[in-house]
């Protein structure tokens, strides 16, 4: 296997990763059932998903100056995204938002 080979098949793998993770997370956004389940789909989304895509777009790009501006842009989202979901739950929860809690079935009685 050469080098270019290798390159080629980590970024079409980080690519396709994380476009999967963004389709989940978009599902995931539609369909769980309350705002802090979504938060956590969206969140996922954000950070592994397009993570993963800026990390094959990167492996693409090779080592230049557009790499360089993927890896910066990465950095950002990966600092900021975690940061951001957090503020936004402490500020719902603050604001009396509270959790959705199932009493069917899978849900241990208290004895």
């Amino acid at each position: 296997m050469t080098l270019e080979l290798v390159v080629d098949l980590l970024s079409w793998g980080s690519l396709l990763f994380g476009s999967a993770f963004a389709i989940i997370g978009g599902i995931g956004l539609l369909r769980l059932p309350d705002f802090y389940a979504r938060m956590h789909g969206g969140g996922m989304t954000d950070t592994l998903g397009a993570g993963l895509i800026l990390l094959g777009l990167g492996f693409q790009a090779g080592i230049s100056l557009i790499a360089a501006k993927l890896l910066l842009i990465l950095l950002f989202l990966l600092m900021t995204s975690p940061t951001t979901a957090h503020a936004l739950a402490q500020a719902a929860l603050t604001d009396g938002l509270q959790p959705f809690v199932s009493d069917g079935p899978g849900k241990a009685d208290a004895a």
